[in-house]
């Protein structure tokens, strides 16, 4: 058994995005599709003792059409704000020390990239090499891309040798099972609920921010805070 997910990239994401990497064999970043607008493609969330706080990467949209791997950074100077942001925040968190050095010479590479995929793969790979997610990554750009939207996204699957296919929930409002099953493959649904809670600033617990609060508050064992069951047929 083979199991895919294929995804837009997000912005240092949140835990479930992560959860949803490390249940599969193969994930592929769908970054050739349109960039949306006030959307977790640039932007995310941290939390504080005073609150939730956006973290958002200026970028320049040209046109509606624009794709999320063409759209470009509008500056670098984001980056030494969103540290100077995550350093206040978290100075006092428990594993501050642990992961604070790394992530800013990501920050630092980051300031050298000019495309929001390129910022987000690299987060996103650095985060998965904390929680010790071994998933292969692939981009959708390198493997043959079909013009209709689900036939797209089973060619994909096809060439990966899937024989499942995990998507999001929010894809059953477009998803067409059979396109799937008539080639083999058979489609399985994400569940994003009972994450247990950890130690985190402030009041009333917020499951949605970034995975970077995770791994400052509970370090090593970030991990075990992803939950891992079994997803919905």
């Amino acid at each position: 058994m083979k199991k895919v997910a294929i995804l837009q990239s997000n912005y240092i994401p949140w835990k479930g995005y992560f959860d949803l990497i490390n249940q599969v064999d193969d994930f592929v970043i769908y970054d050739c599709v349109q960039y949306t607008k006030n959307d977790w493609r640039n932007r995310n969330q941290i939390k504080s003792k005073g609150g939730l706080q956006w973290l958002t990467i200026p970028v320049s949209v040209k046109s509606r059409s624009q794709l999320i791997n063409e759209t470009i950074v509008a500056n670098n100077i984001w980056a030494d704000k969103h540290l100077k942001s995550l350093i206040q925040t978290y100075s006092k968190s428990k594993f501050y020390n642990l992961y604070i050095d790394e992530l800013a010479a990501c920050f630092d590479t980051a300031k050298l990239l000019t495309k929001l995929s390129e910022i987000n793969i690299l987060f996103i790979n650095w985060i998965n090499k904390q929680l010790g997610i071994t998933t292969k990554i692939h981009l959708a750009t390198d493997l043959i891309l079909e013009e209709d939207r689900i036939d797209r996204l089973v060619s994909i699957c096809e060439q990966l040798d899937a024989s499942h296919y995990l998507s999001g929930p929010a894809a059953k409002d477009y998803l067409d099972e059979e396109c799937f099953t008539d080639k083999g493959i058979a489609i399985e649904w994400m569940e994003y609920s009972g994450y247990p809670e950890y130690p985190q600033f402030g009041s009333e617990f917020q499951h949605g921010v970034s995975v970077l609060d995770l791994l400052f508050h509970t370090g090593n064992d970030a991990s075990s805070f992803i939950k891992r069951s079994p997803c919905k047929k």
